[in-house]
């Protein structure tokens, strides 16, 4: 890969947040990020980066052994704003899994572990940016920000409550800052998140290009990565995603430096946008969220036991769903049961099958029916 001589790993730090569970309760449930970001710890790690070095901030679904400090809006202002000008370094790599939106000012807001429906406590990604850009953080010129959040319009989700806004506090400007932020999607759309294997596709896709890009060279010295070679390569890999209908986001890249700032526009896609985009949920009107919503309008779908039931019915050539342990979510048990099916031709007609044979309402039918053509094409013959 091309790229610099690496700082000293004692003189490299990083940020790294992963939030799956939040004060406004289990809707807001996003297995993955808090195991994405301990698998980036892990990398870092790997590299010699010192353990004291790696500010953790997680809030995970599950128990973790890795100790960790809290992800709520108090403590990661505190840290953005001051806690990091202590220290003394070169390189900061920033990780952020979690929720987030876009505003009708068009800022990406990134939600809190204490984010509620009434307050969703928050922080904006522009307004960090610009404090870790001037000299609030003296040193560290050289910044990778990698953010695995939606950017789904702030409108969609008909928000009771107003969004909080901050803008935090700046130092003075610098010359000497070089920052690269990549993000897991576009404006408008959704980050795909994988609850079966709980990780972001995107977060996962920049996981492989590190461990494949930014390994070891002459002599055992590292290289510090080249953040645009980087982004090529996980747009590469989430093109893949796209090719096998696992995803329709498209990532961004976001530049700035003393003689360059800039937003590259995402390319254009060299396939045709997937029939099935599969995360926690999708915008309003694709095949995937409409096959969803089909399944979860038969009362059957809100039992744990009656959806291992379908599944039973669907034979030996989906004995992997099988054994996936039904998650509590009918909406996001589905999720991962459709994915899972999607991954072989006829499998969603398997589906149909079962849940009509169980349920007989012929009006259900017809939508699911629908719904599974959209997603899966016609029913093979025979």
């Amino acid at each position: 890969m091309t790229g610099t001589a690496a700082p000293a790993p004692e003189r490299t730090f990083a940020v790294v947040v992963g939030i799956e569970r939040y004060a406004a309760g289990p809707d807001w449930d996003l297995p993955g990020p808090a195991g994405d970001a301990l698998r980036f710890r892990s990398w870092l790690l790997r590299l010699g980066v010192p353990e004291q070095n790696i500010l953790l901030h997680l809030n995970p679904l599950t128990g973790s052994d890795v100790p960790y400090r809290p992800a709520d809006h108090a403590t990661l202002r505190q840290l953005v704003v001051s806690g990091l000008h202590p220290l003394r370094g070169e390189a900061l790599w920033v990780w952020w899994g979690g929720h987030g939106v876009l505003d009708r000012a068009e800022r990406l807001r990134l939600f809190c572990e204490d984010a509620t429906t009434a307050d969703k406590r928050n922080l904006d990604l522009d307004s960090m940016r610009r404090t870790l850009a001037s000299d609030a953080l003296p040193g560290f010129g050289r910044q990778i920000w990698i953010v695995d959040a939606c950017q789904t319009f702030e409108e969609e989700y008909g928000f009771q409550h107003t969004l909080p806004a901050e803008t935090l506090p700046v130092g003075r400007r610098v010359q000497s800052h070089h920052q690269t932020l990549l993000l897991a999607a576009t404006r408008g759309q959704r980050a795909t998140n994988d609850p079966v294997r709980g990780t972001g596709l995107f977060s996962a896709s920049v996981l492989e290009a590190l461990d494949s890009r930014c390994g070891p060279v002459g002599g055992g010295a590292r290289q510090w990565p080249d953040p645009e070679a980087l982004f090529g390569d996980v747009q590469q890999r989430v093109e893949r995603l796209r090719a096998e209908r696992r995803t329709d986001q498209l990532p961004m890249m976001w530049l700035y430096a003393p003689q360059r700032s800039e937003h590259p526009a995402p390319p254009t896609p060299a396939t045709a946008p997937p029939r099935a985009a599969v995360g926690m949920a999708n915008a309003p009107g694709q095949p995937m969220e409409r096959l969803i919503g089909a399944l979860l309008a038969y009362p059957m779908m809100t039992d744990p036991e009656e959806r291992q039931a379908i599944i039973m019915e669907l034979g030996e050539a989906t004995r992997t769903v099988e054994r996936m342990r039904r998650h509590t979510k009918p909406r996001t048990d589905l999720i991962g049961i459709v994915r899972a099916l999607s991954e072989a031709p006829g499998e969603l007609w398997l589906l149909h099958a079962a849940v009509t044979l169980l349920d007989d309402d012929e009006q259900r039918a017809v939508a699911l029916e629908a719904a599974v053509h959209a997603c899966a094409g016609p029913r093979p013959a025979g």
